[in-house]
């Protein structure tokens, strides 16, 4: 007798292959499976309309003919509006202030395991299931752990640091045990048609993929230009826009200098774009806010522990200092030349991710506004 068929499990299908596998692989062990895919928002674009990437027309075809393929329902679920305010809105916001967002942590924060979760549980679901790599697991007082997936190279743990133990408690990561090239064998091996698929990128409300051109669009006011800057004021130069910019970006600044010259901050109050040298990008700490602990609780004490300060990043060593129920500050055992205001820094105890928060801005941007050589055209 198969103790899993009385237990309904919600599979948010995109139309890709890790969806379809995780499907598969919850059939194959018995689940009541309901296939669901989310309609995302999607801009209009003159003569025709750029479809948001995750739910193209031919990836819903895909994600239907998947669940026929596998006998399982299937329901589309309009998302558009709250994906519009919580991911699209904050996207455009987080530029206006300076900061570089990441919307997959937000899409994880609000859509997937708040609206997608409720709308599962509101169909007599048990549990959410998804296709990231991540693994879910249980600690002898029986919190609920979340570890990287197997599959380091396609680790999504960093992402999914937003999650709580209510959340952690209703989710199901069926190809986190698996590398990708085993769930592409699996796909291929139940012949289903996303076998070969590409993996989805990143911003896929941004239908060209260009999303310079969207910010252009959809927030000229952050596009406009303004000075380059070094750190005691000087202004060596004019930007065309400050959401253009990246921390750590050397390439493409369009100005003259004896040495490297790198993006070390951005002053949108200023409209004002700041320029130093490598040694002068580095930074040896950051301070988080918006901090979730995955445990549910706040370390009462420092500790030390690895962190990432965005999804590509090597782990770093760091002494975390808890500030308070929102805030950690981190300090590095050498200083790391990318930390970017927006992103999350994640923090891991090998491969049990213990949480994270999101960078705040530096003092850079702020201490070159005071500066005695800031010129008075800057300051108008």
């Amino acid at each position: 007798m198969n103790s899993n068929k009385n237990i309904r499990v919600v599979v948010a299908m995109s139309g890709g292959v890790d969806s379809s596998v995780a499907a598969a692989l919850l059939v194959e062990q018995g689940y009541d499976v309901v296939g669901m895919m989310m309609r995302l928002w999607a801009e209009e674009a003159i003569g025709g309309r750029r479809y948001n990437r995750c739910c193209t027309p031919d990836q819903m075809a895909d994600a239907r003919r998947i669940a026929n393929k596998l006998g399982i329902p299937f329901y589309v679920l309009d998302t558009k509006e709250v994906f519009r305010h919580k991911i699209v809105d904050f996207f455009i916001e987080q530029h206006r202030l300076g900061v570089t967002p990441n919307p997959c942590i937000e899409c994880n924060r609000h859509i997937r395991f708040d609206f997608l979760l409720n709308n599962a549980l509101a169909l007599d679901a048990q549990y959410l299931a998804t296709g990231h790599y991540a693994r879910i697991a249980q600690a002898d007082d029986g919190n609920y752990l979340l570890k990287k997936g197997v599959d380091e190279h396609k680790d999504q743990s960093y992402v999914l640091s937003v999650m709580g133990q209510e959340q952690l408690s209703r989710t199901l990561f069926p190809v986190g045990e698996y590398p990708k090239t085993e769930v592409r064998k699996i796909a291929e091996g139940l012949g289903l048609p996303t076998a070969n698929k590409k993996d989805s990128q990143d911003l896929c409300f941004v239908g060209d993929g260009n999303y310079r051109r969207f910010l252009a669009d959809h927030a000229p006011d952050i596009m406009q230009p303004g000075p380059i800057v070094r750190k005691n004021g000087e202004q060596i130069g004019e930007h065309n826009g400050l959401a253009n910019y990246t921390i750590g970006q050397r390439k493409g600044l369009g100005i003259q200098s004896d040495v490297p010259l790198y993006v070390i901050a951005v002053n949108p109050l200023r409209n004002t774009l700041i320029v130093g040298t490598k040694e002068e990008l580095g930074q040896a700490s950051l301070t988080a806010n918006r901090v979730n602990w995955i445990s549910g609780k706040t370390p009462s004490e420092t500790f030390r522990a690895q962190v990432k300060i965005r999804y590509t990043a090597r782990p770093m060593t760091a002494l975390i200092e808890p500030l308070n129920d929102e805030r950690f500050r981190a300090q590095f055992d050498e200083p790391l030349r990318d930390i970017t205001p927006g992103q999350a820094a994640v923090i891991y105890n090998d491969d049990i991710c213990l949480g994270g928060g999101i960078i705040e801005r530096n003092d850079t941007a702020e201490s070159v506004i005071n500066s005695p050589l800031q010129s008075a055209e800057l300051l108008r």
